[in-house]
């Protein structure tokens, strides 16, 4: 099986060397033939899509998979040709990232040199739940000329295979686009398959729980972009407008209780705490959430025991710690010991307080009198995203179009020869900044 694996990995290789001198107009054909083909199949993928939910049913019953998960993993009519169709078509419509002149510098005079943006080349991605991530991933790859090998949960077999399916009969025999640009990896073992691909794979974006990004990160010498929870804050400040913070609170948690930009923990300042406590957690329990506080919110509402565990738990579901704090600072301090430097928000109509808190949050995406729900590639105008990444390198926060970049110098001379920059008679370097781009004939 690993030497099947291997032979797929090659394969992309070769595809991804290939794809990056498609042209910009070939690859939006491919994904435009991705979007109608998507119309044309809707039945298809509803009934793989019932067939993956019945199968999951046991799995809730059981424990083993939670009800908001299954709720990730449903698709109905309305999303496939309004949400992932649409998608599709945003990510086609995106200005093209492959080969931007970022910077241009004349050495000396007819030598000069650019940096130029390129595809990573083989993304190796791993995800969970929702099969829409599967043709967000992919058709990211096929704009920004990079190949993928994708393993989806198990949870969606049969929606990511239709889904793989559709995909790749759209784009055989366009113009440009290779045959392995794509390949869908279905058994768990494949996992381990790819982590030793390091020769084959550039880079490995994992999108799931902790213990799977965790294992990831462990077994792989490859390069791992992503995030391993997403235990995001939002921080009343004593200068909030209550009825603000009891909106953002709530669709903080509702919007989407299960998406890794859901708040996990509220943090309210002592001073405003009698006031808003009470207020921002009737909210969330007529929305059905649990609610398990400090014993400071206990003394002002009846709400469940929070323990020190629960400042550190990504729920991914209808359940929300709270916390009463004694000032600015240590609210600072507990969401940087305790988050995960995903996303944090904080409620204040105090502008020197927010600003103070946007530069000090340790977090890919920080937000003010706003909800941690807006962190999103599609929200942030980015198309869509492969993943968030909480990485302090390369890219960090929604990762679109240009997380999935890195460049190359290029040197353009007519003979030039290193020596002559050495030596008493040595030329001088002009190192002056160019307003020109490559090539010049674009």
């Amino acid at each position: 099986m690993a030497d099947d694996i291997r032979d797929l990995a090659r394969a992309a290789r070769e595809a991804s060397r290939v794809l990056v001198r498609a042209t910009e107009a070939q690859r939006n054909a491919a994904l435009e033939a991705i979007a109608v083909a998507i119309e044309q199949n809707v039945e298809a993928i509803l009934a793989a899509n019932a067939k993956d939910l019945v199968a999951a049913e046991p799995a809730v019953t059981e424990g083993t998979l939670s009800r908001p998960l299954v709720d990730r993993l449903r698709l109905s009519k309305g999303k496939v040709l309004k949400t992932i169709a649409l998608g599709v078509r945003s990510v086609k419509d995106q200005a093209d990232p492959i080969g931007k002149t970022e910077a241009a510098t004349e050495l000396d005079e007819g030598l000069k040199l650019y940096r130029v943006t390129v595809p990573i080349g083989v993304l190796g991605v791993i995800f969970e739940s929702r099969p829409d991530a599967l043709v967000q991933i992919a058709t990211l790859c096929l704009k920004s000329g990079n190949a993928v090998l994708l393993k989806g949960g198990s949870e969606a077999f049969h929606s990511n295979r239709t889904f793989s399916r559709i995909l790749v009969e759209a784009t055989r025999g366009l113009d440009g686009i290779p045959e392995g640009w794509m390949h869908q990896l279905e058994a768990r073992e494949d996992v381990q398959s790819i982590l030793d691909m390091h020769d084959c794979i550039d880079l490995i974006i994992p999108r799931g729980g902790n213990e799977l990004v965790q294992h990831i990160m462990a077994n792989t010498k490859i390069p791992v972009m992503g995030h391993a929870d997403g235990i995001c804050h939002v921080y009343i400040d004593k200068d909030a407008d209550i009825g603000k913070a009891t909106q953002i609170s709530v669709d903080a948690k509702m919007d989407y209780p299960s998406s890794c930009n859901a708040v996990e923990t509220l943090l309210v300042h002592g001073d405003i705490a009698e006031a808003a406590v009470p207020s921002v957690i009737q909210a969330l329990k007529d929305r059905g959430v649990e609610v398990r506080g400090d014993e400071r919110t206990r003394a002002l509402v009846d709400v469940g025991v929070a323990d020190e565990t629960d400042w550190s738990t990504e729920y991914l579901d209808t359940i929300v710690s709270v916390r009463v704090v004694d000032d600015f600072d240590q609210a600072v301090e507990h969401i940087n010991t305790h988050g995960s430097h995903h996303t944090d928000a904080i409620v204040t109509e105090n502008r020197s307080t927010a600003t103070q808190f946007l530069q000090s949050v340790d977090a890919a995406s920080v937000v003010h009198n706003a909800s941690t729900r807006f962190a999103d590639g599609f929200r942030y105008g980015l198309g869509a995203e492969v993943g968030i990444s909480t990485n302090r390198l390369h890219s960090r926060g929604p990762v679109g179009l240009e997380g999935l970049m890195i460049y190359k110098y290029v040197v353009e001379g007519n003979g030039h020869l290193a020596g002559t920059y050495q030596g008493d008679d040595a030329r001088s370097f002009t190192h002056r900044s160019l307003d020109e781009t490559w090539p010049q004939d674009r």
